[in-house]
């Protein structure tokens, strides 16, 4: 079954032909990175008008590359929350339009399980269940997938994103944006310990996360430095900040997995391509006999592909949707 996948909940217009959930026939970005790096971060404007602009190029390029017509198509995946709702707005329509012109199924697809389904492609053998740790610029979830489209969540941000933590602190240090992609190639020329920078934890939720002191942390340091006129290593910075960060994302999904007794782990998400939380994970899988899943890098960020996959399954499981489909800022990834 090939299913045209539509993606458009950030700043990456993407379009791709997936077959079966699985096989890849084509993959389109059209990113917009450098324009939003001007202003330090994604402007929701200026990324609607893009995404309006490009989508129909990308859209065709994504047929051209897979050597197939929509005739061939038989399904159409678009992702419908979470995200910016103007962003997402453009992916829903030409979505819909495409599915009203063509007669064919709409598939409505969750952002976050998309990440996950990346993992699908990447590992042809991995099949739910799992535990997941998802972590991007706005989410960080520990998600038990209990079937493709069946999901409960078991530990949550309580407040920033480690990748937003990641972005904030890299700007902080005058990295340009994307701030964690900058920061963790810095950071391997660095000292981890060089700072110590608090772990905060959520009373009485083991498995939560709480980002936001450690951002405030790693900010006054460096504001409290500049105004003696002191001048920190942003090497040694990045280090500790990065360190902190795993540190928190790799103990409460470890201690999940021993309390819920899951034996295999999988990463999903634009955070899950930082060098040091995939060389944490392995260390920590391997001494207590987890097996390991971990999209592959170029994977991690936005794309249609991992849509498509999701959309497969969501197809298989019934969830069709109408003309009345609308996009939705914030949803949980255990909706039904």
């Amino acid at each position: 079954m090939k299913i045209l996948a539509i993606e458009s909940s950030c700043d990456e217009t993407a379009v791709a032909v997936v077959e079966d959930g699985r096989k890849v026939l084509s993959s389109v970005v059209a990113t917009q990175v450098e324009e939003h790096r001007l202003y330090g971060g994604v402007v929701p404007e200026i990324a609607s008008r893009r995404h309006v602009e490009a989508i129909e190029g990308v859209t065709a390029e994504a047929l051209n590359q897979a050597g197939v017509t929509m005739d061939d198509i038989e399904a159409i995946a678009v992702t419908h929350a979470p995200g910016l709702i103007g962003a997402l707005l453009v992916g829903v329509n030409f979505a819909k339009g495409l599915s009203f012109a063509t007669g064919k199924p709409l598939v409505p697809v969750h952002h976050l399980r998309s990440h996950i389904a990346s993992n699908y492609i990447s590992h042809q053998d991995l099949k739910p269940p799992f535990l997941c740790l998802v972590v991007s610029g706005g989410h960080s979830h520990i998600v038990m997938v209990e079937d493709y489209t069946k999901m409960k969540i078991i530990g949550r941000t309580r407040d920033d994103a480690a990748g937003e933590a990641f972005d904030k602190a890299a700007r902080t240090m005058g990295m340009p944006y994307p701030g964690g992609i900058a920061m963790d190639r810095v950071a391997e020329n660095g000292n981890p310990l060089a700072y110590k920078l608090p772990r905060p934890t959520v009373d009485g939720c083991p498995y939560d996360f709480s980002f936001s002191g450690l951002k405030t942390a790693i900010i006054n340091l460096i504001h409290n430095a500049s105004q003696k006129g002191e001048t920190l290593p942003v090497e040694d910075l990045s280090a500790s900040f990065r360190y902190a960060v795993v540190d928190c994302l790799a103990t409460n999904f470890i201690k999940a997995a021993k309390d819920f007794n899951v034996k295999t782990l999988v990463t999903a998400g634009g955070v899950s391509a930082n060098s040091l939380l995939r060389r944490r994970l392995e260390e920590d899988c391997k001494k207590n006999g987890f097996a390991l899943y971990m999209p592959d890098k170029k994977l991690c960020g936005d794309n249609g592909a991992m849509v498509g996959s999701q959309g497969y399954y969501e197809y298989l499981d019934k969830n069709i949707a109408n003309l009345s489909l609308n996009a939705v800022a914030t949803l949980p990834i255990d909706y039904r």
